[in-house]
């Protein structure tokens, strides 16, 4: 039995509105893309923009161009380690290949140096820079900067190269991370695209207060409610 049919009746229609803003949401109505797909590249898009902290991280490892090192690296496979060498050869180190181990020695800041041009031609979505470079696919090349990063801060570590070492790990996290985290997306800014989203924002909220009070006015309408 229906205690306040205006109140149930009223919510009822909030819910059936609800629903077909959902179902006109999930149509490819954004060049082949549904509302949820084109908002999730916008804001992919809108942070791609926000993390190109490539040329800042270049100044940080310009301390380093100077400083030789040798280290050997430990892959998990032999493919990785032999691709891998070609990426520190290009840079103008020594690189020896035994097996799943590499041993480099040369340059720590042409090292780094090399990675962030690469992050950087990945970063702007330039997959072919790295493929006519290392003969492998872009994305594997950069995978295999950010392994070798890794190795190698375990290395400077262990060598006591606590600042080598806090560089190189920022060379592979904000740089050759992002760069293929972000491989695809067009980086943009938020500014471009203020207004839609400031709308999008206040629709989701107004879209979520919505279907609240649509629940709230069917049971209370039903004669359901809250009691102490």
């Amino acid at each position: 039995m229906i205690y306040n049919k205006k109140e149930f009746y009223g919510g009822f229609g909030l819910l059936v509105g609800f629903f077909l803003v959902l179902f006109f949401m999930f149509q490819p109505m954004f060049n082949g893309h549904n509302s949820m797909e084109y908002l999730d590249n916008l804001y992919n898009s809108i942070s791609k923009g926000s993390v190109n902290y490539v040329e800042s991280i270049r100044e940080d490892t310009k301390p380093f161009a100077d400083k030789d090192v040798t280290m050997k690296l430990t892959y998990a496979t032999e493919a990785e380690a032999a691709q891998s060498a070609l990426l520190f050869s290009n840079a103008g180190a020594t690189a020896s290949v035994a097996g799943k181990e590499l041993e480099v020695s040369g340059s720590l800041g042409a090292m780094l140096g090399a990675a962030l041009d690469d992050s950087y031609s990945m970063y702007h979505n330039d997959a072919a820079a790295l493929e006519s470079k290392y003969g492998i696919e872009g994305r594997r090349a950069l995978f295999n900067w950010w392994t070798s990063l890794k190795l190698m801060d375990k290395s400077l570590k262990n060598q006591e190269a606590f600042a080598a070492a806090k560089v190189t790990g920022t060379v592979q996290g904000k740089a050759v991370e992002a760069a293929y985290n972000y491989f695809g997306v067009e980086p943009t800014s938020i500014m471009d695209n203020v207004g839609l989203v400031i709308f999008s924002l206040a629709f989701y909220v107004f879209y979520t207060l919505w279907y609240g009070f649509a629940i709230l006015f069917v049971f209370e309408g039903w004669g359901l409610r809250l009691s102490h």
